[in-house]
């Protein structure tokens, strides 16, 4: 058997060609592979001779977990935690452990993009550091992460997650670049700027984990099966009924799809399909051997403007990354075991110095891919940077496996929308084990209860549309998100493929216009406009260039003045703004069966006067927030329902899943049919009065209802006196055949008026100034009503609804948390950095809370901030908030390591206006009726 004595040096020094050498060289190593061509389905020749089950499939089980890597490991003990051992059965097509796990990095880290990811990444240390202190063999070893900046913006993000960490509960410690090297010895600094050192960061052996999890598992009653692959998820209606194996026929309530990257196939295997977007890439990591004195205390070493990561593992290291573009396994869609049989002359542990070595003649399944050197050479360059001694380390192997990532590069875990009980874990692209402990909690508890413990909409798996599971889609996709796991967060990232998807009919013209697109649910959506923009060579449709909206920066964004403008004419004359990314259901019924349908599903009084409008939560049993939306009664049994973009498949599938069995109650999703036009600000009633015949006056026509309209030559229109954000003005939703017609109206009549174009960011500005709360950044499934200063619209004594009775012991005991707005002072938002969201909120100089949704107030000439207040004792308990607790404090907002005074509302600020009088007595008598009344907000106390 050839020794592999390639030195690391040999391929940097040389180059790329250099790189395809040496992997020539390492393709020489003594493996012999006996290759099987994967079969068409499933058979007994997955078992392996040595692998044989001693006992058969039972005919039933609750649960079934499909998948025996570290993540499904991690759901089967904490079901089995929970009491549900007996009824939990876990299958593994290989060998456990020798999945997504098998060639898992290890590391352990805190700190991730969102409260959400973070609690669950606290949550894994914790049990991991419970676990090992109870003598459980995990390899874990908390040695803390160091992460180095090159960048000055590298090192505002880290001095923005100091701050932050307050709020989250997070240990760590702002360092100098000398402090850095003192911290991790190896590693050079004279280009860095600084560094984030995080104390209880670690590492972890994942397939020791893995196995161990199962063992824990098995002693509480749970049955693992390695070799036995699902064939078929089996379904009666819209729920899970069973599953079928190459050992058997299994009847189950529950199926928890844990497949790594075969979790979209997986998904494949039931009727109706369930849509895992995932899509594997090649993900690289370098071996060495052992390297004579280095220190085992090493700190795991994350150069993220490098891209690279670096751990030590008994006495060798382990370093590898994420490249900018990566490479896309499996492209042509063709995976059908997506794994060779081979057979091993070598020990596994050549594979994987966390893997087992197998018996001999062992047949395995392995799960890697050709060593690609020229790809990861890019990789290689910044780790010989970063650590010059890796340069002289004998190369032990380079691994290469597919890891699977999601289209938006976040974890996929929840509910399916297609299928009632089957709850997918996937997407974890490569930091599972950092995740493993806290998802499988939360998806022990969502089978158990029907609810996430905390609120994870962002990684809920019906955030996604069928197009997200489109595979050309995903394979372009999956060259850049993975980059993106280490880049630099600006705010409002935007993704550079899968664009130009879903369009309105006006798009063409607001491209004319200047529009600055983002995409939102696969829809470009303007974000503001920039009319001077000019671009050598236009398009072949005389169009300009296509532009994505950019902010490059945490200060002062480059569209700050665009959208000024944009602002002021929403404010003072008429601006133009295209909505038609709002999600849009239809809910009809023959007799009251729809009415009865939404009293029950909706928190507010829905059996109003046909025309009217009524802005609801939707709840869920705790009170919380499943959607906020508008409802519009069409006519006597037939609404419209619309929610935010991001809702479109999160409430169809909420409402569908309460619609009576006898299918009395109609639901469409409506949502591609309509253009949705909002005409915004104080001369929109006087311009739309000369498009159509209908009185528009204010008695005719109040705030908060609605009228079917001709507009110009079209009709059928059905516009809405509401504009969300606090103006006056209308939307108008315009069958797609009639949207130009009527948009080409709108600008020539509104001409005179100073009309113009406006764009997400503009509307956004508005309704943050006006104190409106948005789901999905201030509300979310655990926010209530009262907490935010919505009781009003909650109508208790129209009868049962969800979450009644959960709302009314919150009435009883007091709310622990409060919605505010924080008006900073002292801020010069010119040459200071921007509060963007997640910013510490402190009440006299104690922590209390976190900044939700911010941004620039135009008028108020100052940053506001939304987020929520709490009150917490001497022990960090909650107690009850009340308005006099609020009021009296005096508060700061800390934006990157430095606290602003900041002005506390509990309502909406008076602005200044220039609306013509007879425009404010007919809109405004009505908006402070329905608007201002929470402002009165009596103390929820006992």
């Amino acid at each position: 058997m050839l020794k592999n004595c390639i030195l690391i040096s040999a391929v940097a020094n040389k180059g790329l060609a250099t790189a395809t050498n040496v992997a020539g060289c390492l393709s020489n190593l003594a493996i012999s592979r006996k290759i099987h061509a994967p079969s068409s389905s499933r058979s007994n020749e997955l078992k392996s001779a040595n692998h044989e089950q001693s006992e058969k499939l039972p005919d039933f089980s609750k649960v079934v977990i499909c998948g025996g890597g570290v993540l499904g490991a991690s759901v089967a003990y904490h079901l089995a935690e929970l009491g549900w051992g007996k009824h939990t059965v876990v299958l593994e097509q290989g060998r456990l452990g020798g999945g997504m796990t098998y060639h898992s990095s290890g590391l352990v880290g805190v700190f991730k993009p969102s409260r959400a990811q973070v609690r669950l990444c606290k949550e894994s240390v914790q049990l991991y550091s419970s676990l090992s202190a109870q003598g459980v063999n995990l390899g874990w070893t908390q040695c803390g992460s160091l992460n180095v900046a090159r960048t000055r913006d590298r090192m505002t993000h880290f001095r923005r997650m100091k701050a932050a960490s307050v709020a989250l509960g997070i240990e760590c410690e702002l360092v100098t670049p000398e402090q850095a090297q003192k911290l991790c010895p190896i590693i050079q600094v004279d280009d860095l700027k600084g560094g984030l050192w995080i104390p209880g960061d670690g590492v972890c052996n994942p397939y020791e984990m893995c196995i161990s999890l199962l063992e824990l598992a098995k002693q509480k009653g749970v049955q693992v099966y390695e070799f036995c692959g699902v064939d078929k998820v089996l379904t009666e209606g819209d729920r899970v009924s069973g599953v079928e194996t190459n050992l058997g026929v299994m009847g189950c309530d529950t199926f928890v799809n844990c497949g790594g990257f075969w979790a979209r196939h997986i998904g494949q295997m039931s009727d109706p399909v369930v849509k895992v977007p995932l899509h594997p890439v090649e993900h690289y990591y370098l071996h060495t051997k052992p390297i004579e004195g280095l220190d085992p205390s090493t700190p795991v070493m994350r150069d993220l403007d490098g891209q690279v990561y670096l751990r030590q593992h008994d006495g060798c290291l382990l370093a590898g990354g994420f490249e900018p573009i990566a490479k896309p396994a499996y492209e042509d869609g063709s995976v059908p075991l997506e794994v060779m049989e081979v057979e091993l002359e070598l020990p596994m542990k050549f594979f994987h110095p966390d893997f087992p070595e197998p018996n001999k003649n062992d047949s395995m399944v392995e799960r890697v891919l050709p060593e690609d050197w020229d790809h990861f050479h890019v990789l290689l360059e910044q780790l010989l940077h970063r650590v010059p001694r890796l340069g002289s380390a004998v190369l032990h192997k380079l691994t290469n496996g597919p890891e699977a990532f999601s289209p938006d590069c976040k974890w996929i875990i929840g509910e399916a929308p297609e299928l009632r009980n089957y709850h997918v874990v996937a997407g974890m692209k490569t930091v599972g084990i950092s995740a493993a402990g806290g998802v499988g909690r939360a998806t022990a508890e969502r089978i158990i209860t029907g609810l996430f413990p905390y609120d994870m909409y962002e990684l809920d798996i019906c955030r996604f549309l069928g197009l997200h599971n489109n595979r050309k889609f995903l394979r372009d996709r999956s060259r850049e998100a993975p980059g993106l796991h280490y880049a630099l967060h600006y705010p409002f990232r935007e993704f550079r493929t899968g664009r130009n998807l879903r369009m309105s009919p006006i798009y063409p013209r607001l491209r004319e216009a200047g529009a600055v697109f983002g995409q939102v649910m696969g829809y470009e959506r303007p974000t503001y406009f920039d009319p001077d923009y000019v671009e050598e060579g236009m398009t072949k449709e005389g169009q300009r260039p296509y532009r994505i909206a950019e902010t490059n920066t945490f200060a002062k964004p480059d569209w700050f003045d665009f959208v000024a403008r944009e602002y002021e004419a929403c404010r003072e004359t008429v601006g133009l703004c295209d909505y038609s990314s709002f999600t849009k259901i239809d809910l009809s019924s023959k007799g009251r069966e729809v009415v009865d349908l939404l009293q029950y599903l909706c928190s507010n009084d829905v059996d109003v006067p046909v025309g009217s409008i009524i802005h609801t939560g939707l709840q869920n049993n705790r009170g919380g927030y499943e959607n906020d939306c508008s409802l519009t009664r069409l006519s006597e049994n037939h609404y419209m329902m619309i929610a935010p973009t991001i809702q479109q498949t999160r409430c169809k599938t909420w409402i569908e899943r309460h619609l009576p069995s006898d299918s009395s109650v109609s639901l469409s999703d409506v949502t591609s049919m309509f253009t949705a036009i909002a005409i915004i600000g104080p001369f929109t009633r006087t311009m739309l009065s000369e498009l159509t015949d209908t009185d528009l006056s204010p008695k005719s026509f109040p705030f908060f209802t609605y009228k079917e309209l001709d507009v110009g030559l079209a009709n059928g229109i059905r516009t809405m006196n509401i504009t969300h954000t606090g103006e006056l003005g209308y939307v108008l939703y315009i069958p797609n055949e009639f949207a130009l017609h009527v948009y080409n109206k709108l600008l020539e009549v509104g001409s005179k008026y100073n009309i113009q174009h406006a764009g997400h960011y503009a509307t956004r500005a508005l309704r943050i100034e006006k104190f409106y709360a948005y789901w999905g950044q201030d509300l979310d499934t655990t926010t209530t009503p009262l907490e935010c200063g919505r009781s009003w619209r909650v109508k208790f004594d129209k009868g049962e609804f969800i979450g009644r009775d959960a709302l009314l012991r919150q009435r009883e005991e007091g709310v622990k948390r409060m919605y505010v707005q924080l008006l900073l002072q002292d801020h010069d938002p010119d040459i200071e950095l921007w509060a963007w969201g997640g910013e510490p909120i402190f009440r006299d100089n104690k922590y209390v809370g976190a900044t939700t949704t911010t941004g620039y107030g135009f008028t108020l000439k100052r940053m506001v901030c939304l987020g929520f207040v709490q009150n917490f004792d001497g022990k960090g308990d909650t107690q009850v908030v009340t308005n006099e607790y609020v009021l009296s404090g005096s508060y700061e907002v800390d934006i990157g390591g430095i606290r602003y005074p900041a002005k506390v509302n509990l309502h909406s600020p008076n602005l200044p206006t220039k609306y013509p009088d007879q425009e404010r007595e007919g809109y405004f008598a009505t908006r402070d009726k329905m608007v201002t009344e929470p402002i009165l907000r009596a103390n929820i106390t006992k």
